[in-house]
């Protein structure tokens, strides 16, 4: 039998090559990579200019930064994340917004900050002192860039090692029945009905009541995972004064919490939401905490403590005034933060975000984690620390985590928790089995290649089309089309010029063929997906510049894989990229990330790659024969 110990301190060794990786690609990509590249990849902002700068609820300075609006480049700031700003200095010592090609250099402020929430062209960045206002109105060619994240490590780090370090109590008897085949503890009680949920989603809420120490809600594209949550939180409840909710992203926390509160819950979000709209603000700790009847007096004594430390004196009455009003606001915060978490049934953050100071001691009957197929193990151990029995819900035939060093990879840091325990514990595994999303032609492949066959489509979908007698999908070769890959610059991806203009003009002709009018009557949505962040970049360069498409623009999304996951568009398109006379299809390997890419499309399916590359693999081969069979049936 596999000894748990050993197995966890397997995975910190693990996570500490990730962590040594990512710090060195950090530290290099720091000191070589240019501006401009930074800013393509989405890991930076040039130029930027400061705005408004407050004191937020919890008492942070913080200050608005604006890049230039438009910027069709998605950036990846988000809530939590670290970021330090920068100058550009040329030989001259002088700085400006042109100073980024030879002869300048990068210059770092020497602090680094803390995104509180970000939007499409701005954000808001907590500071670690107010002093930092002053350094950042000073510069003239300011930038911003994501920083190297310690603190998530160091959360994992520990999480680990009282993980490993557990001799008795909940966390070690979970431990151990994770790690080995010591059963699953269940209650026996009848099972509820809920006739608005089909079959398996109801056995699934059942079998999240029964468990007493851990179940799996395996939930395949378009089965409802998110309203079986939902509705398996709602029936704790009814027995659970309070449960803690958790995900790998703030995207997915913010998912879940919004379908709670639809469901009349009280939820208190933890951390800041990255869907910046007035709802999901409405529930964020720093909003009910500055909402509350006793903020204005706790802001008043704020200020004051600001004011009296300006006039510093070595007198005792200064001392004594300044610990009384320290005492004062103490004993407010204590009071606000304990009618918030009195009064909330859901407390909803990232997995990384349960380590918050405001959630100290706190501890929860249960534990839900969202998307947890995509966290790493070590970041599941942060909430699981805090709760006695644990849900997981997800899909890992999806989207993986993000590791980044391949040996880490290979030694198997990307096995995550929720595998492990499918693995160790079938029996607490509940597949969703009805998919309501997709037609049932492109359902069939993926239920078959991923789920044995088991996944079927709801009669009410199975054969929804846009077109009479069309096919649902579509593989367009662009062999024929001579077609290649063509490498764009150092580490920064792949990129196919001649596959581009065959999607764009497939789209067109699609479109033309479906009529203006009735996209926009019905609001016809389309999806263009590519695996490859400079095709997406392209992609979204030449639709800009097509005037056929301008009628369209609000109704056409163009992205990563990465980047549609948990989403669905009536037309999706595919533009695989790789075409090489090696048949080499790199990271399309990984075949979950297909499984996204074919899943996100409700009536129409276009694939559009190489078949003499792709067919080198047996997935794509097999997916070509598939799609080519449906052709001639039809």
């Amino acid at each position: 039998m596999d000894n748990p110990t050993l197995l966890l301190q397997r995975q910190r060794m693990l996570l500490e090559i990730e962590y040594n990786h990512e710090k060195e690609e950090f530290r290099k990509q720091t000191e070589t990579m240019g501006v401009e590249r930074k800013v393509r990849r989405g890991d930076a902002w040039f130029p930027v200019s400061i705005g408004r700068s407050y004191y937020n609820s919890l008492n942070q300075m913080v200050v608005e930064v604006m890049r230039q609006p438009g910027s069709d480049i998605e950036h990846n700031f988000e809530a939590g994340r670290p970021v330090c700003f920068f100058t550009i200095k040329n030989d001259m010592g002088t700085a400006g917004a042109k100073a980024t090609k030879g002869g300048s250099k990068l210059q770092y402020l020497s602090f680094t900050a803390t995104v509180s929430y970000a939007e499409q062209d701005r954000m808001v960045v907590a500071l670690p002192d107010s002093g930092r206002i002053v350094d950042l109105q000073r510069q003239d060619a300011l930038g911003v860039q994501l920083f190297f994240d310690e603190t998530s490590y160091r959360l994992m780090f520990e999480a680990l090692d009282r993980v490993i370090r557990a001799r008795s109590g909940r966390l070690a008897d979970l431990r151990d029945i994770f790690y080995t085949k010591v059963p699953a503890s269940r209650y026996t009680f009848d099972a509820m009905r809920f006739p608005w949920l089909n079959a398996s989603q109801e056995k699934a809420v059942n079998e999240v009541l029964w468990a007493k120490d851990v179940a799996v809600v395996h939930g395949p594209p378009g089965t409802g995972k998110t309203t079986t949550l939902v509705e398996a939180i709602f029936e704790t409840l009814r027995r659970e004064s309070q449960v803690l909710v958790c995900a790998q992203s703030n995207m997915a926390v913010d998912w879940i919490s919004e379908k709670l509160v639809d469901r009349g819950i009280n939820v208190l979000r933890i951390g800041n939401p990255t869907r910046v709209n007035d709802k999901m603000l409405s529930f964020t700790y720093e909003r009910r905490f500055e909402a509350h009847p006793d903020y204005p007096q706790l802001w008043s004594i704020r200020k004051a403590i600001r004011e009296l430390r300006q006039q510093r004196k070595h007198a005792d009455s200064w001392h004594q005034k300044m610990d009384r009003l320290k005492s004062r606001a103490t004993e407010l915060e204590l009071r606000i933060r304990s009618s918030l978490f009195g009064e909330a049934r859901v407390i909803a953050s990232t997995l990384t975000g349960a380590a918050n100071r405001v959630l100290e001691g706190e501890k929860y009957s249960t534990l839900f984690i969202d998307e947890a197929a995509q966290a790493l193990e070590a970041a599941c151990w942060i909430a699981i620390r805090k709760a006695g029995r644990v849900i997981l819900a997800g899909d890992h035939c999806q989207l993986p985590p993000t590791v980044k060093s391949i040996m880490a990879l290979k030694g198997g840091l990307g096995k995550t928790l929720m595998e492990r325990i499918v693995e160790n514990k079938p029996e607490t595994v509940t597949l969703l089995k009805m998919q309501y999303r997709m037609n049932e032609q492109i359902m069939k492949f993926s239920s078959e290649w991923f789920y044995h066959g088991m996944v079927e489509s709801a009669p009410t979908v199975s054969h929804r089309g846009i077109l009479d007698y069309d096919t649902p999908m579509m593989w367009i070769d662009t062999a024929e089309c001579d077609g290649k890959e063509e490498f764009v610059g150092e580490n920064f991806g792949r990129i196919n010029r001649a596959e581009a203009e065959l999607t764009l003009q497939t789209l067109q002709q699609y479109l033309e063929k479906i009529g203006k009018q009735r996209i926009l009557e019905e609001s016809i949505d389309v999806g263009i997906i590519s695996p490859y962040r400079a095709q997406v970049q392209l992609l979204r360069k030449e639709l800009r510049k097509r005037e056929f498409f301008r009628p369209y623009r609000h109704l056409l999304t163009v992205n990563t894989v990465d980047g549609f996951q948990g989403q669905e568009r009536d037309i999706i398109l595919i533009s695989l990229v790789r075409s090489n006379d090696g048949g080499d299809i790199g990271f399309l390997r990984d075949l979950r990330r297909m499984n996204v890419a074919i899943t996100r499309a409700r009536m129409k399916l276009i694939i559009l790659g190489s078949s003499e590359t792709m067919t080198s693999h047996p997935f794509y081969k097999k997916l070509y024969e598939y799609v080519g069979q449906l052709k001639v049936e039809s």
